[in-house]
């Protein structure tokens, strides 16, 4: 009986001691999924056009970096835009942008992890990810209204037939890849 006093005991201290499970990254925990790399202006101007942006539509740039597509997209085009990205560092850096450019009334930058946003208010999406986050979108991007555009800098999205594919040649000498696909998405047949 003492045994499995001693025993039922210390199997409680251990349980009472073991770490809780984590909970789920909160969006001000998460970090970055790529380090950043700026958009030549170029490649900003040919993703806009292709997406055939204007003034009415709603763009959200996923991790927005330095915020030039939404700036370039509210100065030219006259839309709302949103950028969300992760990074403190790209957010004082994308508000600060927004505010040289005095486009605070159409643009607005928010902290949050684009993999949990809601993209529904959308009509165009800008993206400048790895492959294979843009293909963790996927479900979210299904979700845009018919006709929605998303265009990509320099990658595609595996499983996903683009609409156009473009070659940019930027003042570095540089070509650069832009993609548009427009929903509902065209699934590669297997």
């Amino acid at each position: 009986m003492r045994r499995t006093l001693l025993f039922t005991t210390a199997l409680l201290a251990c349980w009472a001691l073991a770490p809780l499970p984590s909970a789920p990254a909160r969006d001000e925990d998460k970090k970055p999924d790529v380090i950043f790399v700026p958009t030549p202006q170029e490649v900003v101007d040919k993703m806009l056009e292709l997406a055939a942006v204007k003034k009415g539509d709603v763009l959200y740039d996923l991790g927005c970096g330095n915020g030039i597509i939404v700036v370039t997209a509210a100065k030219k085009y006259g839309c709302k835009a949103t950028g969300f990205d992760v990074d403190p560092e790209r957010i004082k850096e994308s508000n600060e942008n927004v505010k040289r450019n005095g486009v605070e009334k159409l643009v607005q930058i928010k902290k949050e992890d684009i993999f949990t946003q809601d993209l529904s208010g959308a009509n165009v999406i800008t993206l400048y990810l790895l492959p294979r986050l843009n293909v963790r979108l996927i479900p979210q991007l299904e979700k845009l209204k018919p006709g929605s555009r998303i265009v990509s800098h320099s990658f595609d999205m595996e499983g996903v037939i683009p609409d156009q594919i473009v070659k940019v040649r930027c003042q570095d000498g540089v070509e650069r890849t832009v993609y548009l696909w427009t929903t509902p998405l065209k699934k590669v047949k297997k």
